[in-house]
């Protein structure tokens, strides 16, 4: 098939329903629509795109064709291999779905079940950690039993245990942000459809991609200053130590012992120990990479301010085809939202909320629950909007998000809010 062929650059004034629209003049994140692509279904969404875009990509081979006069620019003068290696990761990633996860119980009802699982497994390797500290010991099996009930917690609803991890942050960066990487490579493998099993490696390989640091000097690790060459290369060193450990841990698949290896890698070969590029890294390897990158910006480390998730996801975006593969980031921003649940937001309207549901298909209008009125007065009592439904504040103007807020923005203590 002629990919360059298929894919044609149209004027806005061209589009008719029926069309499959593949690509934008800007970026999917700044849109209500969905980065996979979008038919037109009615005219709605025909004006829609209307009124934010110049022109479009219509893929001719998922919709009808534009008519000639309003192509923009030839079809060959597109470039071929960008098209091609696109396309490839798209097939790449609908070969390993499996399955179509669904939610199988409400939000508030899986909260109880999961805040239990995600207890137990903090616990565990808090201790599984110190142990290896000391012996040097890897006890897989301390593990086993909590990753289980955290995959199932996600199969069930992934959004009540990210909700957890968010309103539980504690300033233990290393235990956080491999528990953070579980639960986002989880998540992220849910929304990708593969297998049970598979999920149980991404959640297992995100708690010991780092491992490898329990062999580097503390004082290192925790440094506020900047480093010398000789310094970063020792930290870099903790992926050799990691895969290690794993490796002579019985019972730890070859997926999981790539990811490790590989986690670091980058798509345009940036990335370190071996210099990766593009497919060379294993498909788990990207993912980690991804998950890691995000929970690493997000977390809080008492000598780093953390970011906004909606600006890591932002700045994820901005380095899908280099950094990352490009096809892979904007799945990771359909699996956690441009808003990700338990993340702080400001409304339009002055109000700030805690987001605790997204909307694959309107990702900019999450459902929030509001805990500060206008002026920034805590609410007595907590009410929740959903913007998918709620365009108009109580002053009949438009609402919605106007930006996302790191962690303790405004004195706002969600883990006493919510949990104590």
């Amino acid at each position: 098939m002629n990919l360059t062929a298929r894919e044609l650059r149209v004027s806005v004034r061209g589009l008719t329903p029926g069309m499959f629209v593949s690509r934008l003049d800007r970026p999917w994140i700044e849109t209500d629509f969905p980065m996979e692509g979008v038919r037109l279904e009615a005219p709605d969404s025909v004006r829609k795109l209307q009124a934010i875009c110049a022109f479009v990509y219509v893929d001719t081979a998922l919709g009808k064709a534009p008519e000639p006069r309003y192509l923009t620019l030839e079809p060959e003068r597109e470039a071929p291999a960008a098209v091609v290696r696109i396309a490839r990761d798209r097939d790449e990633l609908a070969d390993a779905r499996k399955n179509t996860w669904a939610i199988e119980r409400e939000f508030k009802d899986e909260l109880k079940d999961a805040a239990q699982a995600y207890n137990n497994l903090e616990k565990r390797f808090q201790e599984v950690m110190d142990d290896l500290r000391r012996v040097q010991y890897l006890d897989l099996e301390r593990l086993k039993h909590g990753v289980s009930a955290m995959v199932a917690s996600i199969l069930r609803n992934p959004f009540a245990f990210v909700w957890l991890k968010e309103i539980k942050r504690r300033d233990s960066y290393a235990y956080q942000h491999a528990l953070g990487c579980a639960l986002w490579a989880a998540s992220f493998g849910r929304h990708l459809g593969l297998d049970k099993s598979d999920l149980h490696e991404l959640a297992l390989g995100g708690l010991l991609c780092d491992v490898g640091k329990t062999r580097i000097p503390m004082d290192l690790l925790a440094r506020q200053t900047s480093l010398s060459a000789d310094e970063v290369q020792l930290i870099r060193r903790h992926v050799e130590h990691s895969l290690e450990l794993v490796e002579r841990t019985p019972g730890l698949s070859k997926k999981l012992v790539e990811m490790v290896a590989t986690h670091h890698e980058r798509h345009d070969g940036s990335g370190y120990p071996n210099g990766l590029s593009g497919s060379e890294i294993p498909l788990f390897g990207r993912i980690m990479g991804i998950v890691d990158s995000y929970d690493a910006m997000v977390c809080v480390r008492p000598y780093v301010p953390s970011n906004s998730p909606h600006k890591a996801v932002t700045d994820l975006y901005e380095h899908r085809g280099t950094l990352f593969q490009a096809e892979l980031v904007e799945q990771f921003i359909q699996t956690c939202g441009i808003y990700p649940t338990g993340s702080l937001v400001e409304l339009s309207s002055g109000e700030v909320g805690v987001v605790s549901a997204v909307h694959s298909l309107k990702r900019l209008r999450p459902t929030v629950m509001v805990l500060l009125d206008r002026n920034k007065t805590p609410l007595r009592q907590f009410r929740t909007l959903d913007l998918a439904v709620v365009d108009k504040d109580d002053r009949g103007q438009p609402l919605s998000v106007k930006c996302g807020l790191p962690s303790g923005a405004f004195g706002i203590k969600p883990r006493e809010l919510f949990l104590d």
